[in-house]
């Protein structure tokens, strides 16, 4: 007996699904995800979302017709079937690698990705974007925007929605809903009564009594009877109010529950249509059902058992420190409260949540009001720790801005992911927060060269009640330098000298001092006296330290882990105030590169960013004359 190949296998397009019938597609569905569970376990990434939405990716991909029609999920983690069934399966394993496919939607990758996807909540905009395009080119596309694993929790996504129910675009909206937040069960008759709504004799019929209510002068009574009868059923009223005909909620994992829907809303002629679909994370593996939290995102692991691989046991992690260091802080003062945007165990909050439940608070997706509510309780004389990545902080910028800098309240912003992230990449750097904290008067800005200095900086914050603070620090493990068990906050605006010498000057801020101390060893072994300074600040300087190294000192190198115009620009601006660099002075800034960097191992990622200590070195050598040298040291470690 032939045995007979998976159906999986003979998938190399969206458009082989089409001739696959319901028994085809729930096959495919089974081998799908039992591929990506094979490929997350030897690559790690995002599990549980994309998971959860296996059934729904077959179906939207065998309904529509992509990449002709607009597919945009988000958040983007979500899309690991979907890059297996659109022509990237041969490549599915060097996922999140070096060279490799990213774990996001990426437009660069595929004509299947028309919008990258990395933060959450900008699917409905985009998609509109796209809908009304199509309408000004009079092509007949249609646009699905997939949104959820809460990304319903942030503001952007209802101001899209207002916008698309006020223009009437046709569009898709297809809320995964995998956490039950927002329905009730679903069973037999949710069912029954989507596939009823959303077919097209339901839609006749309703037309043809919306206009028999107008002409006998009861179209309002009529319409809201309905809302409120459609509401109590299943939910949906918040969403009609928004202009939007709602149709839900469906069992995700349903096949044909899935297709008979969506092919109805397929054929709606106008409007925006919400489609609920409620989805397990996690579904059809074992472990991450059981803990969906701890396989949102995930090591390699052993398929059988679910066991992810652990790193060697090594220096606590520096969000680890961070939240070990707010508990300390919040038990000498019960005006300590901390603030997250759904990213407590990203953060460290849970373990602040488990000793201070009370003062604890989650906002959800929803940066933009993490800030504003951070700001409330400062202003309301508490002591608010936001603790938020740098890449997610950009989201609340404006109110960054407006409702904390402007107020000088003091708000105190936890800076996680300061840097460079490793296989998130690019969407995930934190690359900006220098420079766009720096800009703002009255702002202190700290960056943790180690563990026991982010110990301090969480004591200097706390302390600081004139206006709002905020220390970064990167991805990982710390040093393995000890931890003072009652860190003292540190002087505003004073670095220290970690190392004195007399020729070449380097001034770190952050993550980066190791690396230029192995610089200095390097560099005294080739006879340049080198002193080492840890700038601690990035506002305010401190000026006279920086005065003294320009001074005293042939070279002075500054290096952070941040983009131009952070650190090494604001000393720059310092010293030509100060008429420091008339003196000859050789200085050079080592920053970031300009450009988006994309992921890879965090090792590489330096090499590539050229901050390591082989490039501080041949940025020394090149400021004293020596390019030979310094190309030859740089050329010998790539």
């Amino acid at each position: 007996m032939a045995i007979k190949t998976p159906l999986l296998d003979q998938i190399n397009t969206p458009a082989d699904l089409k001739a696959l019938d319901l028994a085809d597609l729930e096959t495919l569905a089974h081998e799908l995800r039992s591929e990506t569970i094979d490929v997350v376990s030897t690559t790690g990434g995002h599990l549980g979302a994309g998971l959860g939405v296996v059934e729904l990716t077959v179906a939207l991909h065998h309904v529509f017709d992509t990449p002709k029609d607009v597919l945009i999920w988000d958040v983007g983690h979500q899309c690991y079937p979907h890059k297996i069934l659109t022509g990237r399966r041969d490549r599915i394993r060097t996922l999140r690698q070096g060279g490799g496919l990213s774990g996001f939607t990426k437009r660069s990758e595929s004509e299947y990705d028309p919008f990258g996807a990395a933060h959450a909540s900008t699917s409905i905009s985009a998609g509109l974007g796209f809908a009304v395009a199509r309408d000004l080119r009079k092509t007949d596309e249609n646009v699905v925007a997939v949104i959820g694993d809460g990304s319903m929790s942030a503001g952007m996504a209802y101001e899209a929605m207002n916008n698309a129910g006020g223009m009437a675009e046709r569009m898709v909206v297809i809320l995964n809903d995998n956490d039950m937040s927002i329905a009730p069960p679903v069973g037999a008759m949710s069912h029954y009564f989507a596939n009823l709504v959303s077919s097209r004799g339901y839609r006749s019929f309703r037309k043809m009594g919306k206009a028999v209510a107008k002409a006998v002068g009861l179209e309002k009574t009529i319409r809201k009877a309905e809302e409120y009868a459609h509401g109590m059923a299943v939910g949906g009223t918040l969403f009609e109010e928004m202009g939007f005909y709602y149709v839900g909620p469906i069992d995700g994992h349903d096949m044909e529950a899935l297709t008979q829907v969506l092919k109805n809303v397929k054929s709606f002629d106008k409007g925006p249509v919400l489609v609920h679909v409620v989805t397990q994370k996690g579904k059809g593996y074992a472990p991450a059902e059981a803990s969906d939290d701890k396989y949102h995102g995930v090591a390699k692991f052993n398929v059988v058992t679910g066991e992810q691989k652990k790193s060697a046991a090594g220096p606590p992690s520096y969000t680890k420190v961070f939240a070990q260091s707010l508990i300390s802080e919040a038990a000498k003062d019960d005006r300590i409260c901390a603030i997250t945007a759904a990213m407590p165990g990203g953060t460290g909050l849970d373990l602040f949540g488990e000793a201070y439940p009370d003062r604890t608070f989650d906002v959800g997706i929803a940066e933009q009001h993490a800030v504003t509510f951070a700001g409330g309780l400062a202003a309301a004389g508490m002591k608010p720790f936001a603790a938020i990545y740098s890449t997610f902080l950009q989201r609340g910028y404006d109110q960054v801005v407006h409702d904390v800098a402007i107020q000088k309240l003091p708000v105190r912003f936890a800076i996680d992911r300061a840097g460079l992230v490793g296989a998130d990449g690019a969407t995930h750097a934190g690359s900006f927060d220098i420079g766009y904290l720096g800009a703002l008067p009255g702002f202190t800005v700290m960056a943790a060269a180690d563990e026991a200095e982010l110990a301090r900086m969480v004591a200097t914050a706390a302390a600081i009640d004139d206006g709002p603070s905020a220390f970064r620090y990167p991805r990982g493990s710390g040093t393995g330098i000890e931890i003072p068990a009652n860190a003292q906050p540190l002087e505003i605006g004073k670095g220290r000298i970690v190392r004195e010498g007399n020729r070449i000057a380097i001034l770190s801020l952050g993550g980066r001092l190791q690396e230029a101390l192995k610089a200095a060893d390097d560099l005294a072994g080739r006879g340049f006296s080198t002193t080492v300074a840890d700038a601690r600040f990035a506002k305010p300087l401190d000026e006279g330290l920086i005065l003294r190294l320009a001074r005293e000192h042939e070279v002075v190198i500054t290096i952070e882990e941040g983009a131009r115009g952070g650190f090494g620009a604001f000393v720059l601006h310092m010293l030509a105030d100060r008429g420091a660099l008339d003196s000859g002075l050789k200085i050079r800034t080592m920053t970031l590169p300009d450009v988006f960097q994309d992921h890879d191992t965090p090792d590489r990622m330096y090499d590539v960013a050229g901050l390591n200590a082989v490039h501080i070195v041949g940025c020394a050598l090149d400021s004293l004359g020596r390019e030979d040298e310094a190309a030859a040291i740089i050329g010998a470690a790539q």
